[in-house]
């Protein structure tokens, strides 16, 4: 399952997000899910707490997640956080 984010992913955002992709999950029970964040425009930490609840779930599912196409604002978020030693990230740019 591929899930494409797009926009400011702050906390105005994050709470509604978590609830619609934990329902895009539970409906369809995949094994992988890549969250593409191309259109991410800014990422604060309450960006890190969706990726991470997602990933949480994905691994209670069995399954597992990981990220792509993360513009270098959000990946500097992620990689002050140390995300990455989480969750497989592949940027848009280093």
């Amino acid at each position: 399952m591929r899930i494409s984010l797009g926009g400011d992913l702050d906390h105005h955002e994050a709470r509604g997000l978590i609830g619609k992709i934990e329902n895009r999950l539970e409906d369809s029970m995949p094994r992988d899910c890549i969250l593409d964040m191309c259109n991410v425009k800014f990422m604060d930490s309450s960006g890190i707490a969706v990726i991470l609840r997602i990933n949480k779930r994905m691994r209670e599912l069995g399954g597992r997640l990981w990220v792509e196409n993360v513009p270098s604002q959000p990946l500097r978020v992620m990689d002050a956080a140390g995300i990455d030693r989480l969750i497989s990230i592949s940027s848009l740019t280093k």
